[in-house]
């Protein structure tokens, strides 16, 4: 296993940066995601890493070991793409041992060995002797990702790995590969736009926007808190609601506040906003219990036993996950609140440490 230290690298194209002075270590044995919308330089920045792209500047570290100008054949690395490239006409036992065949320290036994362990720990004994192009894509999948961590490699890079896998499947993939990186704590990085994957396999999340980091954390601590506006929406399904806020006398206000928040020093005149998650809403029927009113814009709808509604407060609307269907009908009033610890404050897109 190795950490994987990114030592302020960029990349660019052109005059295009699609990886922007980025400074990360990736920590030895975790599983990292990053996630982030397209063309945010998420996958330049792994192919980086795999060395199939060289930066423009910085280094690219294996623990102490500088890989910079090495090629991707001397860096000990497994990959997995969005297409699997392996042999059809070969087995799945074959193709998973096949990289296996050029490791001249490892005898016929131990091959078979780490072969027969990937077959076991992806559920795929029942198709071993089935060539690949009867199986289906995430079957495929599976297999390209046994054959890469079959090398026992210090770092597994995946690039994807589930975009082109429908439904069922993914979910199986996912599962597969959490019981891989469980069962073998080799330093892996995962690229995916999906924030469920990012959130189910990884032991920390690097966001990326605009071919930067913009924070880097265990998947709960960058729901909970995230680091910037960016994060809030891009994290969550719907994402945070965010509502315009004023600072008057040492205080913030804001449409969903019935009391108004002490406000840190230094808070500066740029754009401020109180950001709430649509769980952290509580719906009421009546006004009350430090409730403000609101008008219901849309239906609910029934998602995992709850309800998601868009709510008109102030003039901004504001989604909420609740536990019951309201009351009130569309266009009639109803009555939300929010406790105080589920509030953030932003200030200019970035989060302000409250006192």
């Amino acid at each position: 296993m190795a950490r994987i230290t990114i030592d302020k690298v960029t990349k660019r194209f052109g005059s295009f940066t699609a990886v922007d002075a980025v400074e990360i270590d990736f920590a030895d044995g975790e599983v990292t995601c990053l996630l982030g919308p397209s063309g945010c330089g998420k996958t330049t920045l792994m192919r980086m890493v795999a060395g199939l792209e060289r930066p423009t500047g910085g280094r690219i570290l294996f623990g102490d070991r500088d890989v910079t100008g090495i090629p991707t054949r001397r860096r000990d690395v497994g990959m997995v793409f969005q297409y699997p490239v392996m042999y059809p006409t070969l087995s799945v036992r074959e193709n998973i041992g096949a990289p296996l065949r050029h490791e001249r320290s490892l005898g016929a036994a131990e091959r078979a060995r780490r072969v027969d362990e990937m077959l076991d720990i992806l559920d795929l004994r029942h198709v071993a002797h089935a060539v690949i192009d009867q199986l289906d894509a995430g079957l495929r999948q599976k297999v390209a990702v046994g054959r890469a961590v079959a090398r026992h490699s210090q770092i597994v890079l995946f690039d994807e790995p589930t975009t082109n896998v429908e439904v069922n499947a993914k979910l199986q993939l996912i599962r597969a590969f959490k019981d891989v990186t469980q069962r073998l704590r080799q330093t892996i990085v995962y690229v995916t736009h999906d924030q469920t994957e990012a959130m189910t396999l990884a032991d920390r999340i690097a966001l990326m926007k605009d071919g930067r980091i913009v924070q880097y954390a265990a998947p709960r601590a960058l729901y909970d808190n995230p680091a910037t506006v960016f994060g809030g929406w891009f994290l969550g399904n719907p994402g945070m609601n965010f509502l315009p806020a004023a600072l008057s006398g040492g205080r913030i206000t804001a449409p969903l506040l019935t009391e108004p928040l002490p406000a840190p020093g230094r808070l500066g005149n740029g754009d401020l906003k109180v950001g709430v998650r649509p769980e952290r809403i509580v719906l009421h029927d009546a006004p009350g219990d430090g409730a403000v009113g609101a008008r219901l814009l849309e239906r609910t709808i029934g998602i995992a036993g709850r309800y998601l509604l868009k709510v008109d407060v102030g003039g901004t609307p504001v989604a909420v996950k609740a536990s019951r269907p309201p009351r009130a009908a569309p266009g009639e009033a109803v009555y939300v609140s929010v406790p105080p610890d589920a509030v953030l404050v932003f200030a200019d897109g970035e989060r302000v440490e409250m006192q």
